[in-house]
């Protein structure tokens, strides 16, 4: 397996000049290949990625935990238009939501070894 291409998402502008070669198993390469895309990463950049422990954030958890915050928003906003209607309702359903994404964030922190790079200043509040 070679790993020498270059990246979009490689914040780096060091030249890739030195060619790997790796022997692994179908069973690895189609894992390896399956995290790659995943995380929307070349499968060269996950393997550099992997090996020297840099961060990796699947786009799935980014994207679910947007779409957190994007309900709270809304949750927040039928909360203030109803001027307290629903009040006890999307009060509730905030503090889940916002429980959730802090729950997230905190398993991605965990996961990326606390790199801190997971914006939480967005956390609606009723």
């Amino acid at each position: 397996m070679n790993i020498t291409e270059r990246s979009k998402n490689q914040q780096s502008t060091t030249a890739l000049e030195t060619r790997i070669a790796a022997r692994v198993s179908k069973k690895d390469a189609l894992e390896m290949k399956q995290q790659a895309e995943v995380s929307r990463l070349t499968l060269s950049e996950y393997i550099r990625r992997q090996v020297l422990g840099k961060r990796i954030v699947p786009q799935s958890d980014m994207n679910m935990l947007a779409e957190l915050r994007r309900l709270g928003g809304l949750l927040k906003h039928t909360h203030n238009e109803s001027r307290g209607v629903y009040s006890e309702l999307t009060a509730s359903a905030i503090r889940d939501l916002g429980a959730c994404a802090r729950t997230l964030e905190r398993t991605l922190r965990e996961k990326n070894r606390g790199n801190g790079d997971i914006d939480t200043s967005s956390d609606p509040e009723p």
